[in-house]
């Protein structure tokens, strides 16, 4: 894996979602349109907003690295950087970046020939935590470190860096001038966060110095104690900022696992969550109810009438064990009850603010093998989907605008973006079955391969099926396998509801109670007052019933056929008693012949059906992608396709299948960017053969991609006009559509809860924090009262 495609990679598996930032200085505002969903965090003038206190914020876990430069960093390293160290350009509601006047004065490209030249001019004020100025120094220190020349650096990206030719300073201290080999349109994203040069400057400091402390720090926090005990990370109001002071006095980020993070909020250990479709619901039922709990949710609501009199009649019936242990079971149940509404009654006073994630969940097509290595099967695939019902269902319930998302590069707001699908073309399945009848595939084919062979990428051995991390039964999420389009052939509609929980139905209703969370991993599923899982495909998997049904009636013809056999043998024996020849053995009846196999509504080709491996993860907090894949596979099923749905362990899903290539059909996200040419490259970029035959794929996990597509990024990547490097995008961008290997489908929602009366900060959206603002408002005055 090389050091510019580590970027890539570690911006998905660590959910890094505010990106180092993008120019736009010089384009039209209206370029790129307006955002799907601007911020929702109650902005309040900072004269309005208390100077102290403390904000308890809930993140996934501690970081393991605060070097943002490594390639274990996650998102919880980049809130840190982005609260106590330089950040040059930051991104504005509409996900485009913006000079920060903190730091900058000003940063321009002051020449472009015979070589790019970018001139930094510092704001005079900004100074490290022990005093010194930020200046060419650490520039220089964070060049060195991350040009990839110097492999003692563990770097896990160089992007950009690489192009730099020297960094000198200025006039005076406060200019730094970058000088570049090659010219580089995304500069922009450089030194961004800036670490000092005490990071920075040797390998020993930068691969072991900043992973558990950063002692200098330059922003409105710096940063306190880290307690692994109690999960938390302290940081403190940082008294040399010279810009305005942070309003907190303290910052404590707190590790709470998603499905924790209902009962941490109600119990008063964080004030500040994301959370998922499941906590949000929770607090609407607190909202609606008082607080209250009549037992129509919560741990009482799967307590059935006939239940709860079994239960009364074990704990007072003569079998004392029994008796014993149903009443202690019934006092942790009426313990669960009680916490529950304990809890729903503090879940009262939260909000829940609302907005969109700067990323964007995808249909990803393996493109290597199999039939979707043929561009008329994939395209066939996408004219089949009908993305605004897909976004619909995840998003519509939520309140959140369900418009489809139409580039790969960029989202609605930031200046590369344009709605290029029409590059593909929109659903229309009568084009889709065009396309798959250019490709060869036909109803009712001959199917020659035994039962059960695919004629997906698990057709020549290569796939696995690992499902084993994940323990299989009812309420697990390893339900097992069930193929869309054949299992669900001779049962109709009721065999198909039956088969995925109900969820068979067309229209899908809106509320609380229905399955369609915001796919935000570690859901709190299981916590107390949960929904239950639906009847479980594993109970009666379609194709398990066709299996024995075929088996049966095999073995009844077998049987019945060798019956013939022995009553013919036996006349003829009669027959021929006084006939002089020794009576031969009687042969063994023939194998029974099997009626020829036909595929039926499904497409069939070469003998094999046109089945794909259709592979989601299991897990918690993953219900809105297998409700969206459930949809996904109805559509295609409309075609003539036929959908094997695997559901994996979430630990397995991304290694074990997407990047190791298992799979035919996936839904995953990618990260939105600011900056495309660098960024995106990678994730799009062709697979090139290695020298041991393998595929080097980068992060284009769907090992789809052109020469030509490759061209336009470089040439992006390398264009100084603004507007001309945004137009080779959406080129760009049109192509990846055409050649149809990923399909995005939706912005991803975003959820958090907040303790009332908290300022600037919740469902950020595109926009980047400003810890700075963040605090508690002040109470209202009897001025302000007047004015109500």
């Amino acid at each position: 894996m090389t050091q510019r495609t580590r970027r890539s990679l570690a911006l998905l598996t660590s959910g890094v979602l505010a990106l180092p930032l993008l120019a736009g200085c010089g384009a039209a505002e209206e370029e790129g349109g307006t955002a799907a969903a601007g911020p929702d965090i109650a902005v309040t003038a900072r004269d309005r907003v208390v100077d102290g206190g403390v904000l308890r914020w809930a993140v996934d876990s501690l970081p393991d690295t605060l070097n943002t430069f490594q390639a274990d960093a996650d998102a919880t390293t980049t809130r840190i950087a982005g609260a106590v160290l330089p950040q040059l350009f930051v991104l504005d509601a509409k996900g485009r970046p913006v000079a920060n006047p903190d730091y900058l004065e000003k940063a321009e490209v002051v020449e472009r020939e015979p070589k790019q030249v970018v001139l930094y001019r510092l704001n005079q004020k900004a100074v490290w935590s022990d005093g010194r100025e930020i200046g060419a120094p650490d520039f220089v220190a964070q060049w060195r470190a991350l040009n990839g020349k110097d492999s003692a650096y563990w770097t896990a990206r160089n992007a950009g860096y690489d192009r730099i030719e020297k960094i000198e300073r200025g006039k005076n201290d406060l200019e730094v001038k970058v000088t570049f080999a090659k010219p580089y349109g995304d500069w922009r994203s450089l030194f961004g966060p800036l670490y000092p040069k005490q990071v920075m400057g040797t390998p020993e400091a930068f691969n072991e110095g900043a992973r558990g402390a950063l002692k200098v720090t330059a922003g409105p926090f710096n940063l306190g104690a880290i307690d692994k005990k109690t999960g938390t990370a302290a940081l403190t109001r940082n008294p040399r900022w010279w810009g305005r002071a942070a309003k907190l006095d303290t910052l404590v980020l707190t590790a709470v696992p998603r499905a924790g993070r209902p009962a941490a909020l109600a119990s008063g250990k964080v004030d500040l969550a994301e959370i998922d479709r499941a906590g949000a619901d929770r607090i609407a039922l607190a909202h609606r109810d008082g607080g209250q709990v009549n037992g129509a949710h919560g741990p009482a609501a799967a307590l059935t009438p006939a239940q709860a009199t079994l239960s009364w009649a074990l704990a007072h019936g003569s079998d004392e064990t029994k008796a014993k242990e149903e009443q202690e079971s019934r006092e942790k149940n009426a313990e669960a009850v009680k916490k529950y509404a304990d809890e729903q009654t503090a879940l009262r006073s939260f909000t829940v603010r609302k907005s969109l994630e700067p990323a964007y969940t995808q249909l990803a097509m393996n493109g290597a093998s199999g039939p979707l290595s043929d561009e008329r099967v994939r395209r066939a695939v996408a004219r089949a989907l009908d993305r605004k019902e897909l976004a619909e269902i995840v998003l519509k319930p939520l309140g959140l605008p369900a418009k489809p998302v139409g580039s790969h590069l960029a989202l609605a707001g930031q200046q590369a973006y344009a709605d290029n699908s029409d590059a593909l073309g929109g659903l229309d399945p009568q084009a889709a079955q065009a396309l798959l009848s250019d490709a060869g595939w036909r109803k009712n084919g001959k199917i020659t391969d035994p039962a059960g062979a695919k004629a997906g990428s698990e057709s020549d051995g290569s796939g696995t099926k690992d499902d084993s991390k994940t323990p299989s039964g009812p309420g697990t999420g390893n339900d097992g396998l069930y193929i869309v389009g054949q299992d669900d052939g001779r049962g109709g509609a009721a065999r198909r509801a039956a088969a995925h929980g109900g969820h068979a139905t067309a229209g899908l209703p809106e509320g609380p109670a229905r399955d369609f969370d915001g796919e935000i991993a570690d859901a709190d599923r299981f916590a107390p007052g949960a929904r239950r899982e639906q009847p479980s495909p594993v109970l009666a998997p379609g194709s398990l019933a066709a299996q024995q049904e075929e088996a049966l009636l095999t073995q009844a013809r077998t049987l019945d056929d060798g019956k013939r056999a022995a009553a013919d043998a036996d006349g003829q024996a009669e027959n021929g008693a006084d006939d002089k020849e020794p009576a031969r053995a009687t042969p063994a009846p023939a194998p029974a012949k099997q009626a020829a196999r036909t595929s039926g509504a499904v497409l069939a080709k070469d003998g094999k059906p046109l089945t794909l491996r259709f592979v989601l993860p299991a897990g918690p907090g993953s219900e809105a992608l297998r409700t969206v894949g459930d949809r996904i596979s109805r559509m295609l099923q409309t075609i003539g396709v036929a959908t094997e749905m695997k559901k994996v362990a979430d630990e397995s899903f991304f290694k074990d299948h997407v990047a190791s290539g298992q799979y035919d059909l996936a839904l995953y996200s990618w990260p939105a960017t600011a900056y495309p040419a660098t960024d995106a490259r990678p994730i799009f970029a062709k697979p090139e053969p290695a020298a041991d035959g393998s595929l080097v794929v980068e992060q284009n996990y769907t090992r789809v991609g052109t020469d030509h597509i490759d061209q336009l990024f470089d040439q992006a990547a390398g264009e100084l006009d603004e507007e001309q490097a945004r137009e080779l995008m959406r080129k760009a961008d049109a192509r990846i559509w055409a050649a149809a290997g990923s399909i995005p489908l939706y912005q991803r929602p975003e959820l958090v809860a907040v303790k009332p009366g908290l300022a600037n900060a919740g469902a950020f959206g595109l926009g980047a924090p400003r810890y700075q603002d963040i605090g508690w408002m002040k109470p209202p005055t009897e001025k302000d009262a007047k004015k109500k």
